[in-house]
């Protein structure tokens, strides 16, 4: 056992200074002080000091497999190793297929995603990508969502992109229906997690989905919802009636028609949408291609998961309290996705986090109770790493 002494704990919520009693990959205790234990149950203690302690991060969006391939088979990403993750903070994680979901495939997602946990992360993942019908393993999104472990929902489906397969309301309530169902089956989120592109029809077919059919709001979990500043606008408003949207963390320049990671968080709670309904992923290991009119790729970037607490440090320098930022990078996003044991500090849940310096970066990360980084240095690698 580990005992964590003078933690000044957001989980996500203030909790002030605390001490923390960690076994096996749990918290067992929370509270003021602990005082003496009896040296018989050999507990290692750690004085923090004060230093700030938050849940590890839990992102909804990254291309565990790697993602890419728009300009052709040289521009594949190579799939992140496990460091990148928790040298970022991020303790769970959510894979999903992009634009190539051909040589790319849900088995290679639930395989990374089975590795990843055998390194000690939490992973799960999606199953199909930007396209309909929705590459799938048993044959039918129902079905791997009800058979397959990791599993937990279906996506990234792309809508208003040119990449996308263009799919009707109908298709789009197809796919919705089947994640639904194996989500009520099962326990899981049963989400549809919809790539959202730059097309002038927006969140439009969304919104019919739910004008249309008895599937809930919480069904459908659009992203990259911050690429258009009309985009967001309709995401708002999909918020306040039940759904779930995702911002992405990636660079905005102040020349573009998108909003920051930063910008959307502020301008969403200043809208008065309920503020549980808002999450903020990385896009990880995915590319960020830039097209021209043709659809030519001419620039290209990759998500990475620091972009998350760069995120959280901007909104901290901007007066925000992490009580306040926390939830759309840990709460939030376990909540929707119904990963009961992730997203908060409490006893009970998995002993996943984060131990933050003065200047809000990653001291220490822990992940269902081992250490990963240690002092800033990675303690842990994945197979394949090397030093």
């Amino acid at each position: 056992m580990l005992l964590l002494r003078n933690a000044t704990v957001f989980a996500p919520e203030s909790r002030g200074q605390m001490d923390l009693l960690v076994g096996g990959e749990q918290i067992l205790w929370m509270g003021a002080s602990i005082g003496a234990l009896p040296p018989v149950l050999d507990v290692t203690e750690i004085d923090l000091g004060g230093r700030v302690v938050i849940p590890g991060l839990v992102d909804g969006h990254a291309h565990l497999t790697g993602g890419g391939g728009e300009a052709g088979p040289n521009t594949r990403v190579p799939a992140p190793p496990l460091s990148q993750y928790t040298l970022a903070g991020v303790t769970t994680t959510i894979g999903v297929l992009g634009t190539d979901d051909v040589t790319r495939s849900t088995a290679e997602l639930v395989v990374t995603a089975r590795g990843l946990v055998a390194e000690g992360l939490s992973a799960w993942c999606h199953t199909g990508g930007y396209h309909v019908p929705p590459v799938t393993l048993t044959g039918s999104v129902r079905g791997d969502i009800v058979h397959i472990d990791r599993v937990i929902g279906v996506g990234e489906l792309a809508l208003s992109d040119h990449r996308s397969s263009q799919p009707t309301l109908d298709d789009l309530l197809k796919v919705a229906a089947e994640a639904h169902v194996g989500g009520i089956m099962t326990g899981k989120a049963g989400v549809v997690h919809l790539h959202m592109g730059d097309g002038v029809r927006g969140l439009d077919l969304v919104r019919q989905a739910l004008d249309a059919s008895e599937i809930p709001a919480r069904v459908f979990n659009p992203t990259h919802v911050n690429r258009k500043r009309a985009l967001f606008e309709e995401a708002v408003a999909l918020a306040r009636r039940g759904c779930v949207v995702d911002i992405t963390s990636f660079d905005v320049s102040s020349e573009e028609d998108a909003w920051s990671a930063a910008d959307a968080l502020e301008r969403f709670w200043a809208s008065g949408a309920p503020a549980t309904n808002v999450t903020v992923s990385s896009d990880g290991g995915g590319c960020l291609p830039v097209f021209d009119a043709d659809g030519r790729v001419v620039e290209m970037g990759v998500g990475h998961a620091g972009s998350l607490l760069e995120t959280v440090r901007e909104l901290v320098a901007r007066g925000h309290g992490l009580d306040r930022i926390l939830p759309a990078f840990t709460s939030n996003v376990a909540a929707l996705l119904r990963l009961s044991a992730k997203g908060s500090l409490r006893i009970g849940a998995d002993a996943d986090l984060v131990v933050l310096d003065a200047e809000y970066r990653v001291r220490d990360v822990m992940a269902r109770g081992v250490w990963h980084i240690q002092d800033g240095m990675t303690e842990r690698r994945g197979t394949f790493e090397t030093a």
